[in-house]
């Protein structure tokens, strides 16, 4: 059954007349053509999907659209702000942290909500959390040098 949803997608307000069991990942894709949290494995393990919603990052594959009424979601598009990254995605590429570059998007965003809720963290903290991240490249521990290098960045935390 369709019905009205209100949220906000990287700081725009967003209605739409849809059926809100759909899956998060894809309106986002299909209907908002924001394409850059993927599809992985669809049942909300491998973390390709991931997305901020309210500062805590979720599976949008397994997200019904219900799920996210009323609140902001940031997506991968919304991080970079002004036309400057943020030093989470300048980490990544400055420890080599994007090989396939399909993790990518879900590994940022998961780690940003970590370093927002977790300022100095360790790096046995750091590997615990983006354990559940799945990166068939095997660039894990570039990843982990990479948040590891921005939690101490003044702007990795924003």
């Amino acid at each position: 059954m369709k019905k009205k949803i209100r949220f906000v997608v990287n700081g725009r307000p967003i209605t739409m007349d849809t059926d809100d069991e759909r899956a998060l990942l894809w309106v986002l894709r299909t209907d908002l053509e924001l394409t850059g949290s993927k599809y992985g494995c669809g049942e909300g393990i491998c973390g390709a999907c991931a997305v901020v919603v309210d500062g805590k990052a979720v599976r949008s594959c397994t997200t019904p659209l219900k799920n996210v009424a009323g609140k902001d979601v940031l997506t991968i598009e919304g991080l970079a702000r002004e036309g400057k990254l943020h030093p989470l995605q300048q980490a990544f590429i400055d420890h080599g942290a994007l090989q396939c570059g399909y993790c990518t998007s879900g590994m940022l965003l998961d780690a940003y909500a970590f370093l927002k809720a977790h300022q100095n963290p360790s790096r046995d903290a750091i590997m615990a959390h983006m354990e559940r991240n799945l990166c068939r490249c095997g660039a894990h521990q570039r990843i982990i040098d990479a948040i590891e290098s921005a939690s101490r960045h003044p702007e990795g935390h924003a």
